[in-house]
């Protein structure tokens, strides 16, 4: 197995130090647009091994992408940066005859009539429609394999097989107590996808009325999170789970919720009214310029905050319905990240670091046989026991909290 990371980025540097420690692999290759920031990536993890090598690639040039491929030897390519360039990684994965693995899927495009009640294009629509593709080639692309999604679709079909004989919600949350110390605003994760998926009209999907969308922000819950993160109030959130979870997993709903607290939400929604949101460019004295962009540049690099970081990170599927023994039944599958763990043994800030872990494991699993398939594939397409033991082998286990069903 020869690995290709396209993004040495927050995420893309923190599977650097995980994959380090382990052996399923012949070499890695950590490529960016700056071939500086792919360097020091390299020089700060390979330990003098020579399993990592650093390069220079345009993300957004499908051909660039497949030509690295061929002449690096690569059989697996992991999309390590924002989802504007999932379609060109992707493709050029399929014309070079490789292995696919995202962390966020193709973007999606509001329904132009009625954006708050029935969706448009849908996240991940895109690769999904190539579906036919990878299968005539026989080759697999993993989408949605970072936490969430990710993790979170392993937990559901966990559930699946195992805790239940009917679920009537699956429902992914997600909350935390991070603090970052020093910045009045200084998001842990990228600001361009966030304002991506915060702003989109939330989909949700309830099995005998499809997928539909709400306003941003709808419905909020308190919810109460373990090991001490305690209650968070989360709201609807545009997340690939819902896309994914019920096209394997039997369900009657499926939600994405994330504790996003008072203040993101109103930053969210300023950034909204001025227009700073938008990804398309704008003029500004003579040149072309993203608003959104412009925002990104504003703000700290996120893979920089985990010295100012402290607290934990957790993500999850809140599970009800029916258990095996025919009583109701209502569990948090969860995994709980502390960011004094994470930036002490691989400097690298908890947010970032828990996304990154997954496909580590999933490569792994790949690599050594448990996990195979072709065609354009959920996590919740494979079987969820050997991820769920090899991330605790790992040395980062996942945890239950079984609930008092309403």
């Amino acid at each position: 197995m020869k690995i290709l990371v396209v993004g040495a980025g927050g995420v893309g540097a923190s599977f650097a130090p995980i994959a380090a420690r382990r052996d399923f692999y012949e070499h890695i290759v950590f490529a960016d647009y700056d071939e500086g920031r792919a360097r020091s990536v390299v020089d700060r993890y390979d330990g003098g091994t020579g399993r990592f090598s650093a390069a220079r690639v345009d993300a957004s040039d499908a051909a660039a992408i497949a030509e690295l491929c061929r002449s690096q030897g690569i059989t697996h390519v992991l999309n390590a940066v924002d989802p504007r360039f999932v379609m060109p990684i992707f493709d050029g994965a399929l014309e070079a005859g490789v292995t696919y693995l995202d962390m966020a899927m193709s973007l999606s495009h509001a329904h132009p009539d009625k954006p708050y009640e029935l969706p448009g294009e849908k996240l991940g629509d895109a690769q999904f429609a190539r579906a036919k593709d990878w299968e005539a080639k026989g080759q697999l692309a993993l989408v949605g394999i970072g936490v969430e999604p990710g993790l979170s679709d392993v937990f559901a079909r966990y559930a699946q097989d195992h805790l239940f004989s009917r679920i009537d919600e699956a429902g992914v949350r997600d909350g935390a107590d991070l603090v970052v110390s020093g910045y009045d605003f200084a998001p842990g994760f990228s600001i361009w996808t966030t304002i991506e998926e915060c702003l989109n009209p939330p989909v949700v999907w309830e099995k005998d009325r499809g997928w539909f969308t709400l306003p941003p922000f709808s419905e909020p819950e308190v919810f109460t999170f373990p090991e001490g993160i305690g209650p968070v109030e989360c709201v609807h959130v545009e997340h690939e789970e819902v896309l994914l979870i019920p096209r394997w997993v039997e369900c009657e709903r499926t939600t994405f919720k994330y504790g996003l607290g008072d203040e993101f939400i109103d930053v969210l929604k300023t950034l909204h009214k001025l227009g700073l949101d938008k990804a398309d460019p704008v003029t500004v004295r003579g040149l072309q310029v993203s608003p959104r962009d412009v925002v990104a540049a504003s703000l700290p690099d996120p893979a920089t905050l985990g010295p100012q970081m402290s607290g934990k990170t957790c993500a999850g599927t809140w599970v009800t319905g029916t258990g095996t023994d025919g009583n109701p039944r209502e569990v948090y599958l969860y995994h709980v990240v502390d960011n004094e763990e994470t930036w002490g043994r691989d400097g690298a800030q908890a947010v970032v670091w828990q996304t990154a872990i997954n496909p580590v494991v999933a490569l792994e699993l790949l690599a050594s046989g448990p996990w195979s398939g072709a065609g354009v594939l959920g996590p919740e397409a494979f079987v969820a026991d050997p991820f769920l033991d090899l991330l605790t082998e790992y040395g980062s286990p996942w945890a239950m909290q079984e609930r008092t069903p309403a």
